[in-house]
């Protein structure tokens, strides 16, 4: 610190400050709204640069030395409290801005020292300039991808690994912090400060590289689980085309030999067992037309091809299912849900077939509208050693097939879910908000027009 009056302290102090909350404000979220999130970080900020200017004049010599790291403890405590991301990724983002308060303290202060004789207000003009120059590059290159980074940390990263990190980082941007008060201007220390600049904000880009890469791995993984969703689903689309052709076929086919039977009834005056006979056409051909499950076109056909694959593998099925023909969440990602939901089932079904062929196997699959609530359970028998992680289904219990799509469609519809194992009896629950999911969607399309 280069000394100053108490009034060029509180200048400094207040610079300071409010570059960190800038800073920190871009990287992160605020649970409280906008006016509630000023209001607590002014009346903060005002308390803590006047206790600062106070250690200033009471002990200028401590809180040279101490002012930079007590602030920012202070400030990170209020952080972790005003932000809505995990305390892990609130503690990693508040290490990034340790490292860029670092730049913008020691850089004015070299600035002032190096080019203008240690002049107060260049340190000051020059702290304001770096803040703003890296306000200006995170708003434009960094804030959106560190959204997608901060959920690729908090979702996939080992936390053991996180905390190594953030201790690492803050080691290295401590000693840049800590210098000692009566310093010369050498060489040797310029090294030392830019050496630990550089080998720390290369930690930093490291680190947001691997996880960036992590991340997408896992975004690619899903994608892929997804392409295979729709994979079956044009598989389950195509036995259907294909029944109905078969169908077709054998009705032309059969179609003649009725017409030559009906020839031959009116020929001889045979009007009683002409009758007879189209009675017993109607019912035959009653009980050759597919059951209705429910009045939307989308699930009935997506359950009904399914409700035929499980019943070829010998599995009971019991499906209570209401649902009207309009609804406001798009058909694909209720079959996306209902699709995997059921794919699952039926490979739990046929592992269990597999080790135990006499265990009798079924699937009971309940889809209610209520109100702004849609309702979807589905339980099915499954192997006892199946187990969860995090409260998710393994891959090799579920043949593979998007889980993580199940969950990215119920998040984006504000959706509850669940999953657990009752001895031998999975079952998967979801309740979703159908009214939020419409208003999404039509938020989607003010913002396209």
């Amino acid at each position: 610190m280069l000394g100053g009056s108490i009034y060029i302290a509180f200048i400094r102090f207040a610079v300071s400050l409010a570059g960190t909350i800038l800073l920190f404000s871009l990287l992160a979220r605020s649970r409280f709204e906008k006016k509630k999130t000023i209001l607590y970080y002014s009346c903060f900020s005002v308390a803590l640069i006047f206790l600062a200017c106070v250690w200033y004049v009471v002990d200028w010599e401590s809180c040279a030395r101490m002012v930079a790291f007590t602030m920012y403890l202070c400030f990170a405590i209020l952080a972790v409290f005003m932000s809505s991301d995990s305390v892990y990724l609130t503690v990693y983002k508040l290490a990034l801005v340790f490292y860029l308060m670092s730049v913008f303290v020691i850089g004015g202060l070299e600035i002032s020292i190096l080019f203008f004789d240690r002049n107060l207000w260049a340190d000051i003009v020059g702290r304001i300039m770096l803040i703003l120059l890296i306000a200006f590059l995170i708003d434009r290159y960094v804030k959106e991808s560190i959204k997608g980074f901060g959920d690729y940390v908090e979702n996939e990263a080992d936390k053991f690994s996180v905390v190594v990190m953030i201790i690492c980082v803050l080691l290295g941007i401590g000693y840049i912090l800590n210098p000692s008060l009566n310093r010369e201007m050498t060489p040797q220390r310029i090294y030392q400060v830019l050496t630990n600049f550089f080998l720390t904000g290369t930690l930093q880009l490291l680190i947001f590289r691997f996880y960036l890469h992590v991340g997408r791995e896992k975004e690619y993984e899903r994608e892929n689980q997804l392409i295979q969703m729709n994979y079956r689903l044009l598989e389950r689309q195509l036995e259907i085309l294909e029944e109905s052709l078969e169908a077709g076929r054998r009705l032309r086919h059969d179609i003649r030999h009725h017409n030559a039977v009906m020839a031959e009834c009116l020929r001889r005056g045979e009007t009683k067992e002409l009758l007879q006979y189209l009675q017993e056409y109607d019912r035959e051909t009653d009980q050759g037309i597919p059951k209705t499950i429910c009045a939307n076109t989308a699930v009935n056909n997506i359950l009904s091809a399914y409700t035929r694959k499980a019943e070829n593998e010998q599995i009971k099925v019991t499906l209570e299912v209401e649902l009207g023909k309009n609804l406001a969440i798009p058909s694909i990602d209720l079959v996306a849900i209902l699709a995997n939901a059921y794919e699952n089932a039926i490979y739990a079904c046929m592992e269990v077939k597999k080790y135990q062929r006499a265990q009798e196997c079924f699937i009971y699959l309940l889809l209610k509208k209520r109100k702004n609530k849609l309702i979807i359970s589905c339980s099915n028998t499954c192997r006892k050693e199946t187990t969860l992680k995090d409260g998710k289904p393994q891959n090799e219990f579920t043949g593979g097939v998007g889980v993580s799509s199940i969950i990215r469609t119920a998040k984006k519809y504000s959706g509850d879910y669940d999953f657990r194992n009752d001895d031998g009896v999975f079952t998967f629950r979801l309740i979703m908000n159908i009214e939020s999911g419409n208003a999404g969607k039509e938020q989607i399309g003010a913002e396209e027009r």
